[in-house]
């Protein structure tokens, strides 16, 4: 559990610097430059990242249960991760009616992938880990919306052709995952 605890700090503490110190990090990439600074990033990022799937793989070879969710759960996690599928997909499309009514929706995205597998797993891993991620997605949502009423950001309208794009690579991507990359990355079978 250790190496999954740090993991999560480094990896969500790197994400959490807008959230809690959003003005040393803009003087930190003014004097170091964008380029370092995305270096940094990215490699204290993929540290904590690797970090997180070894102490995860290592937490779920001893789990601790703490309860056993009734098998309905596994269905609406399902129904919720196709959905915040389509919220990540849509944080990346451009002139999508979704980013342009939800403003953030990798946030939302992270908020419902993780509240649906803390609805479909019982672990004190998975507690830790899905809890984590709700947790810093709820502050990272809070803390965008507010930088945007500052800034009097306006998010452009969205077209229903880039919006049906949107849905359908969503859902694609999802189904992919679900059905196949699911099980070779986390090794375990969502439907089964």
């Amino acid at each position: 559990m250790t190496m999954l605890i740090l993991g999560l700090v480094i990896f969500l503490g790197v994400h959490s610097v807008r959230i809690v110190a959003d003005g040393w990090r803009t003087s930190t990439v003014a004097r170091l430059g964008p380029g370092a600074w995305k270096g940094l990033y990215s490699l204290a990022s993929i540290a904590g990242f690797a970090l997180i799937c070894w102490g995860y793989g290592l937490a779920r070879q001893q789990p601790v249960v703490l309860w056993v969710p009734p098998v309905g759960m596994r269905h609406a996690a399902a129904l919720l991760t196709l959905v915040s599928f389509v919220l990540f997909t849509a944080a990346y499309v451009p002139g999508n009616a979704i980013r342009a009514r939800l403003h953030h929706p990798m946030m939302l995205g992270t908020k419902l992938w993780a509240f649906a597998h803390l609805l479909a797993n019982g672990n004190l891993a998975d507690v830790v880990l899905f809890g984590s991620f709700l947790a810093w997605a709820i502050a990272g949502f809070a803390a965008a919306r507010r930088r945007d009423r500052a800034a009097g950001t306006v998010y452009p309208a969205g077209t229903a052709a880039a919006t049906g794009i949107t849905v359908v690579v969503g859902g694609a991507l999802w189904v992919g995952f679900a059905l196949w990359a699911h099980a070779w990355l986390i090794g375990v079978r969502p439907f089964v």
